[in-house]
């Protein structure tokens, strides 16, 4: 019979180790899809998802029980996405020249038309990765839960800890970074 995430807890804070590897091999797809969410490159998922089961680990007696466990370790997760992304902050220029033909054509054809755009998911999916790449570390996390993952301002304020007014306000201006991006992108095409 399987132990339960409960049951398995109780074993490591006395210290059975097998148990935190049941835990890790129950949850670890689900924390590498959200560390891909946040990076791009493998070996920094990897880093994100080791870093993650590390603090888990660490921070286990923390764990109260009033939540499921798998909660508490996807919120420790997506603040070790957030902690990485503020870590490896890029702040360099991106030129329209670095578009691909097929970004570069959906973009085009968007500025012209946005609701004929959508043909092309393949580069706008990766035109959308590079503005997200662009943006600060705080930003690309809000759109990421908001947008992409589809999470209600209240999840996001559970998972990340801000208050519900400030992931409003932080959505706010996250899309209005994009907008600026996109803009500037567009801009530079256009010369």
């Amino acid at each position: 019979m399987e132990k339960t995430d409960a049951e398995l807890v109780a074993a490591v804070r006395q210290g059975d180790l097998a148990g935190f590897e049941t835990l890790v091999a129950r949850y670890q797809p689900r924390v590498f899809a959200t560390a891909r969410r946040y990076a791009r490159r493998e070996s920094e998922v990897e880093d994100i998802v080791q870093e993650a089961f590390i603090k888990a680990y660490q921070k286990l007696d923390s764990f109260r029980g009033e939540a499921p466990f798998e909660h508490w370790l996807m919120r420790l997760t997506v603040r070790t996405c957030y902690d990485a992304l503020r870590a490896h902050q890029r702040n360099r220029e991106f030129s329209y020249t670095d578009l691909s033909p097929a970004e570069s054509d959906w973009l085009e054809r968007f500025s012209a038309d946005p609701e004929a755009a959508s043909e092309n998911a393949a580069a706008a999916r990766e035109l959308v990765q590079r503005v997200l790449e662009e943006l600060p570390p705080a930003a690309r996390l809000i759109i990421n839960l908001l947008e992409i993952e589809e999470r209600s301002v209240k999840e996001i304020a559970l998972l990340t800890g801000w208050s519900v007014p400030l992931v409003k306000v932080r959505a706010f201006r996250a899309r209005a970074m994009m907008r600026k991006c996109l803009a500037k992108m567009l801009k530079e095409k256009n010369l």
